[in-house]
């Protein structure tokens, strides 16, 4: 009797024991499934600043569609042409242009050691990236910025003197008539008058509300800061000469004359190429998060540029130009983060008038 109560006790415990692992394997099994399930919906912290985000990456649809997409000239066609080591040496110069015209170049001291495809990607050549396929088709042409006729030349020139901060090389030098060459070469595929899909930078839909400053910090700490920096200085390469990552402020960045200056300009820069791995085909942000990273990085302190002569007529002077006098009602600080569809909407009756 002493043995078969024995038996009994050994099942039991066996039962329970199998009971208790078959309740593990279940419920790590649920857990697998559950983990496989492309959800995205469970918040993730990323950084310090405990800022929340989803992986909704993958839901973030693409800005435009490959179909149709300019493309620079092939390599082929350059070395054809009768100017090509002035055309290479334009590209080389775009490409590492504080090798040769930074603080340490070899041809001139003249910029800030920021090289021209920081912001034009890929040498100018990135759909959505800054690129130069239109300069050639649409130069000479208005603009209203100094209220007269621009050719490439003065395109050049304000680059270095907004976005590189320095002074230009003078017209006629090797280095200015090769960088000349070089956006000429790039656009030659594009016929005169027409901008090709894919030009320049993309315009992000405007939001209905401003640019958010404090909310662009803390989406810069947890997708921008790595490679820029807390302090938005960058990191500069082990020659000392260039930036592995460009600053995004302070004194060595574009002063505040520059293109990407401009709220809109920059938003969409942002949204169609950062950060590092997207692409117009597969955006990291949203276009929110993009207008307030934007207001973040355009509202740290940069240097300034006498911008007095700029938007000579006043009626001219595009919405999200951020200093006054202005011919509409709105303030320099709605200039500068929106919500800019009121100016925008302003400008037009002004424009009709």
């Amino acid at each position: 009797m002493e043995n078969v109560e024995r038996l009994v006790r050994s099942i039991n415990s066996l039962m329970v024991l199998i009971a208790v692992l078959l309740i593990i394997v279940l419920g790590l099994g649920f857990w697998i499934y559950l983990g496989g399930k492309n959800t995205n919906t469970t918040p993730v912290v990323v950084d310090s600043a405990t800022l929340l985000v989803t992986e909704a990456q993958n839901e973030i649809p693409a800005l435009d569609k490959p179909e149709g997409m300019w493309v620079p000239p092939v390599e082929d066609v350059l070395n054809a042409q009768t100017n090509a080591d002035l055309i290479k040496y334009g590209k080389e110069l775009v490409a590492n242009t504080s090798k040769y015209l930074g603080p340490k170049g070899s041809v001139a001291k003249i910029s800030n050691g920021m090289n021209c495809q920081n912001c034009h990607l890929n040498a100018g050549t990135q759909p959505w990236g800054n690129n130069y396929a239109a300069v050639a088709s649409t130069y000479p042409k208005y603009r209203g910025r100094s209220g007269k006729i621009e050719d490439i030349y003065k395109r050049v020139t304000d680059c270095f003197e907004r976005s590189l901060n320095g002074k230009a090389p003078e017209k006629g030098s090797k280095e200015m008539e090769a960088i000349v060459a070089y956006i000429q070469f790039v656009g030659s595929n594009v016929e005169k008058g027409n901008k090709p899909k894919g030009t320049g930078i993309y315009d992000l839909e405007f939001l209905d509300r401003a640019a958010n400053a404090e909310k662009g910090k803390k989406l810069y700490e947890a997708k921008c800061q790595s490679c820029h920096q807390a302090d938005g200085n960058g990191v500069l390469a082990a020659n000392g000469k260039s930036y592995t990552y460009p600053p995004l402020w302070g004194k060595n960045s574009y002063n505040h004359g520059a293109g990407l200056y401009r709220l809109s300009r920059f938003a969409g820069y942002i949204k169609a190429n950062m950060p590092q791995g997207a692409t117009y085909l597969k955006p990291q942000l949203t276009d929110e998060e993009a207008w307030d990273i934007a207001a973040y990085v355009n509202s740290r302190p940069r240097p300034a540029k006498d911008l007095s002569k700029d938007w000579p007529k006043m009626e001219e002077k595009i919405f999200d130009h951020p200093f006054g006098p202005f011919a509409d009602k709105f303030s320099e600080e709605q200039h500068k983060f929106g919500p800019f569809k009121p100016i925008v909407s302003a400008q037009k009756n002004i424009a009709k008038k």
